[in-house]
């Protein structure tokens, strides 16, 4: 059963990120990032946020997994309409890598399913020289 097409229970992602370089080392192989997610609930049902599962691959191969309840210490509550923002932080040993996952939600009507949070790339600005 797939949610992404329901129209009862949708919720739609956007990512921006950006580079930390304060906290980051290069010559350690460390690069923190920042990433700013909006979930809104373009469905037809209230819906809560009850997990996260997220996957980070850097460009060694290397892939963390991350599983956690709610987003920022908070499982946001989404009416229809409603959206909810938050910024968070990740740390790779390469210049260049990808997050993915979702969201495990559960819906006013009592139906659970996942919203998908599409790849997104986790990369330093090119630097001119």
């Amino acid at each position: 059963m797939t949610a992404q097409h329901n129209q009862d229970h949708h919720i739609e992602v956007d990512v921006k990120t950006t580079y930390i370089p304060e906290q980051s080392d290069p010559d350690g192989s460390r690069y923190v990032f920042a990433y700013t997610i909006t979930i809104r609930n373009v469905g037809r049902v209230p819906a809560k946020l009850l997990t996260r599962h997220w996957i980070i691959n850097d460009s060694n191969g290397k892939v963390q997994e991350v599983r956690g309840e709610g987003v920022v210490g908070e499982q946001p509550y989404l009416k229809p309409g409603e959206g909810f923002q938050y910024t968070s932080g990740t740390m790779i040993e390469t210049p260049v890598g990808t997050m993915q996952g979702s969201y495990q939600m559960r819906a006013d009507d009592g139906v659970e399913f996942d919203a998908e949070i599409p790849a997104f790339m986790l990369s330093i600005p090119r630097v001119l020289h």
